[in-house]
């Protein structure tokens, strides 16, 4: 750009899911199955943030609360009640459109089985700090300020909800919640990486495996689909526990 800062703007793709296994054949006694059937069923098993290798380490006293929050999935997950996956869980953006100051991030929908919502960030980047007043909101995408270290765009988030999880898992967090995310474009790509610091809940920071967006080319690789609708499936009174 103009200000010597790379230029983040374009339409990015980026790999979401980790498949672990192929879709399940179906067994002799399994009725109106089908491959795709399965492998659903079996991705309770496969989540990336489920089976590693790597997973955010909880101090001990709180791995009872992973668990249980984890065994009723459709409970307690908040995808299960429509609420936006807020960070880190919502993932890279979609779209990036970037400016002298500031930075926006479009995010497509049906995010980690989200319920469809495509989330947006407008972030600045002229390297100022958080202003305690605004800190005092906690918000689902947190409350986040920019700055640039050499090439690489740093973004600053404090002031979540304590509602979302970190990942699939039940990987809940608290609302003292530090994010920090790292974009470095090189040519084509965008190096995505993303440590959480929650002393309150974590025994050490999760530095997240790193992703790598692919820029997307043509006339139409950067239209997204307008926010759509979301069903709450489950409320009240639950007797069955689902994993998902």
């Amino acid at each position: 750009m103009a200000n010597g800062h790379p230029d983040m703007t374009g339409n990015w793709n980026f790999n979401a899911m980790n498949w672990r296994y192929g879709n399940r054949r179906c067994g002799p006694t399994q009725v109106e199955c089908s491959r795709a059937i399965n492998q659903t069923m079996d991705f309770e098993f496969e989540a990336p943030s489920r089976f590693g290798p790597n997973r955010p380490i909880y101090k001990p006293a709180n791995w009872d609360k992973v668990q249980q929050l984890d065994m009723w999935t459709n409970k307690e997950d908040p995808v299960m009640t429509c609420q936006p996956l807020g960070i880190p869980r919502e993932g890279p953006p979609r779209r990036i459109v970037q400016s002298a100051d500031d930075v926006i991030f479009f995010y497509t929908q049906y995010v980690d089985g989200g319920g469809g919502f495509g989330e947006y960030r407008i972030i600045p980047t002229d390297n100022r700090k958080h202003d305690p007043k605004q800190a005092i909101e906690a918000k689902y995408m947190g409350y986040t300020v920019g700055r640039w270290e050499g090439d690489t765009l740093v973004l600053d988030s404090i002031a979540f909800v304590d509602t979302t999880w970190l990942a699939r898992g039940g990987f809940f967090h608290s609302e003292n919640m530090h994010v920090i995310e790292k974009l470095t474009r090189q040519g084509d790509r965008i190096k995505y990486e993303v440590t959480v610091d929650d002393p309150d809940v974590l025994v050490e920071p999760w530095v997240m495996t790193p992703k790598t967006l692919t820029l997307i080319k043509g006339s139409e690789a950067g239209i997204l689909p307008e926010r759509g609708n979301c069903e709450v499936y489950e409320l009240k009174n639950i007797s069955s526990q689902i994993r998902h």
